[in-house]
C-alpha cells in the first residue's frame, strides 16, 4: 500500500532543486544534508539557551564593547565586572517568563551608551538582538522613554534605578519541549504526472530513533537512509538496482518544529540505458596482426520473462474539475446529437406530408384544358331556342308549370 504525503505539515521552503541522471541497474544517491538538523542534545542541553547583555560606550574616549552579564537557561547569572556586582541583574525566572530585562541600580554617568540584549539558541542556531540606548538626563529634564526609529531610548536621572526592556515570550525561549518528538525527516516520491499533494511517502525518520518505511517490500529494501542520520546531519537517500520505474521526482522534507525549521529539497531522477561499447586489443606492438573485433551479442529478450519489478503508475487528475470537464463534453455531445435527431425527424415528416398532397392532386384532380376540345355551338343554340311543349290537361296545370320553370318557389311564412 502507499501512504500519501502529509498535507498537514506547514509549507516547506524549497532550498534546492537538482537533476540527477543514473544508469539502469546502478545505484543513485540523492544528497540531503543539513547541519541544523544534527542531533546535539546531551546532559547539558539546558545550556544551549543563553542571554547576555553588552554595552557599547564611549565614556572613556574610545568606543568599546563590554560584556556585562549572561545567564543560561539552567544556570545562575554571571556578572563580569566587580563594579557591577549587586547593581545590575536580570529576573531569575527569565527563561520561564520570557522577560530578560536588565535592571540597573544607582545609574551613573558611565552607564550611558547603547545596550544590546542578545538571545542565543545554540542548538537551533537562532540569534536575536534587541538594542536600547541609555541617556543620562540633564538637570531639569524628566525621565522618559521613546523610539528614535531604530531602537528604544531610555532617559534616566543619575542615581535612579532604571529598567532596560527586553521581552521575548516565544516558546523556544520560554519552554522546554521534547525535541526528539518534534524533529522528523521524510522522503516522498512523485511518479511522472502525479502532483505533489498525491506523492507517495517512502520513509519517515525521527530523532528518537524510530523509523517507518512504506510501500512494497522490494521498494523498502532498495531505498535506504543511513542509521546515523541525525548524528551526522546526512539524510541522503540511497537507491540500489535502479529501474525505469524508479524515475520521478523525489523530495526530502526536513522538519524541526521545536526550532521552526521547515525545508524541502527536490530531486528529478532520470534512469538511462547503459552504453554498450566494444573495446579492441591492439597487438601490433608485439608483431601480431590485430584480431577482428567481434561486437558482443546479447540474447534476444523473452517477452514472457518479467525483468525486475513492474510498477504501474496510475495518473490521477489534479482535481475534480477534470472529471466535471469531461462530463460536460459528453453531455454537450449527447445534446447536439439529440437536436440533430429532432431536426431530421421534423424534416422527414414535412417531406412526407408534401408528397401525400402531391399524389392526391395528381391522381384525384385532373386539370382539363378546354382549348383542347372543340364544341359545336350550333347545336346548343338550337336546343336553347327550342320550346319545350308539354301536353297539359288544362290551363291551370300549364300555368303552374310555366311559373315553376321561370321563378323558383318562395316560401312565405304567414305567421310573421
Amino acid at each position: 500500500f502507499s501512504v500519501p504525503a502529509d498535507a498537514s505539515n506547514p509549507a516547506s521552503v524549497v532550498v534546492s532543486v537538482l537533476n540527477i541522471s543514473a544508469v539502469l541497474g546502478s545505484q543513485a544517491v540523492l544528497p540531503c544534508k543539513s547541519h541544523r538538523m544534527v542531533w546535539t542534545q546531551d546532559r547539558l542541553n539546558d545550556r544551549q539557551r543563553v542571554v547576555h547583555w553588552d554595552l557599547l560606550s564611549s565614556y572613556y574616549g574610545d568606543s568599546r564593547m563590554e560584556r556585562l552579564c549572561d545567564m543560561y537557561s539552567a544556570g545562575d547569572q554571571r556578572v563580569y565586572s566587580s563594579y557591577n556586582q549587586g547593581r545590575i541583574l536580570m529576573p531569575e525566572n527569565a527563561f520561564a517568563d520570557g522577560n530578560f530585562s536588565l535592571v540597573i541600580k544607582g545609574v551613573a554617568e558611565s552607564d550611558e551608551g547603547t545596550y544590546s540584549c542578545n538571545l542565543h539558541h545554540h542548538y537551533c542556531h537562532l540569534y536575536e538582538t534587541v538594542k536600547i540606548q541609555l541617556v543620562i538626563a540633564k538637570r531639569g529634564e524628566e525621565a522618559s522613554e521613546y523610539w528614535d526609529g531604530e531602537k528604544a531610548v531610555v532617559v534616566a536621572r543619575e542615581g535612579s534605578t532604571v529598567t532596560l526592556p527586553c521581552v521575548n515570550r516565544q516558546h523556544i525561549w520560554t519552554e522546554r519541549h521534547s525535541e526528539e518528538e518534534q524533529q522528523v525527516v521524510h522522503w516522498d516520491r512523485q511518479p511522472p504526472g502525479v502532483p505533489q499533494d498525491r506523492a507517495d511517502r517512502l520513509v519517515d525518520l525521527y530523532a528518537s530513533g524510530e523509523r517507518r518505511s512504506y510501500g512494497p517490500l522490494f521498494l523498502r529494501q532498495k531505498m535506504n537512509v543511513t542509521r546515523g542520520a541525525f548524528a551526522l546531519g546526512d539524510f541522503s537517500l540511497l537507491i540500489s538496482q535502479l529501474e525505469s520505474a524508479d524515475e520521478g521526482t523525489y523530495s526530502c522534507h526536513l522538519h524541526h518544529h521545536y526550532c521552526g525549521l521547515h525545508e524541502r529539497r527536490i530531486y528529478h531522477l532520470a534512469v538511462a540505458e547503459p552504453r554498450r561499447e566494444s573495446k579492441g586489443v591492439n597487438l601490433t606492438k608485439h608483431g601480431v596482426a590485430p584480431a577482428a573485433v567481434i561486437p558482443p551479442v546479447f540474447p534476444p529478450s523473452d517477452p514472457n520473462v518479467v525483468r525486475g519489478h513492474n510498477v504501474i503508475n496510475v495518473i490521477i487528475p489534479e482535481s475534480r474539475m477534470h472529471f466535471f470537464q469531461q462530463l460536460g463534453y459528453i453531455l454537450a455531445t449527447l445534446l447536439l446529437f439529440l437536436v440533430l435527431l429532432i431536426i431530421v425527424v421534423l424534416v422527414t415528416r414535412k417531406h412526407r406530408q408534401r408528397g401525400y398532397e402531391y399524389n392526391v392532386k395528381k391522381y384525384g384532380e385532373k386539370d382539363v384544358n378546354l382549348k383542347e376540345f372543340t364544341v359545336d355551338t350550333t347545336e346548343l343554340t338550337s336546343h336553347k331556342s327550342e320550346d319545350i311543349r308539354l301536353d297539359y290537361k288544362n290551363n291551370i296545370l300549364k300555368e303552374k308549370a310555366e311559373q315553376a320553370r321561370s321563378f323558383p318557389a318562395k316560401n312565405i311564412d304567414l305567421d310573421k
